[in-house]
């Protein structure tokens, strides 16, 4: 991906990021997309960001995100070195629908 980080727009609260926008290391490379935000809503507590690349879907932690956009993100650190999700994709799908449709 040869994309340069050039106007992301204002700074967003992970609240309303969108997800699709890309991923920029610090120099401005981009590396992938937004696939997810990791957050507890009810806590209010930003997590990480989940981002699609060509080598399958990464976890940026929070410490590693330096800023989110109306158009993009950038996330710090060696890039090489971010984990993949823990866990299998169904597994997780299907804990959350358990999670929505369980009686309150």
């Amino acid at each position: 991906m040869t994309e340069k980080a050039e106007d992301l727009g204002e700074p967003v609260a992970y609240l309303v990021l969108r997800e699709g926008v890309p991923a920029y290391a610090p120099s401005g490379d981009t590396f992938g997309t937004v696939a997810h935000v990791l957050a507890d809503e009810q806590e209010d507590v930003f997590h990480g960001l989940v981002i699609n690349t060509p080598d399958g879907p990464r976890v940026a932690p929070a410490a590693q995100v330096e800023g989110l956009f109306e158009k993009g993100v950038i996330v710090t650190g060696p890039l090489e070195q971010l984990p993949r999700p823990e866990g299998h994709q169904d597994s997780g799908l299907k804990r959350a629908w358990d999670w929505l449709v369980q009686p309150r």
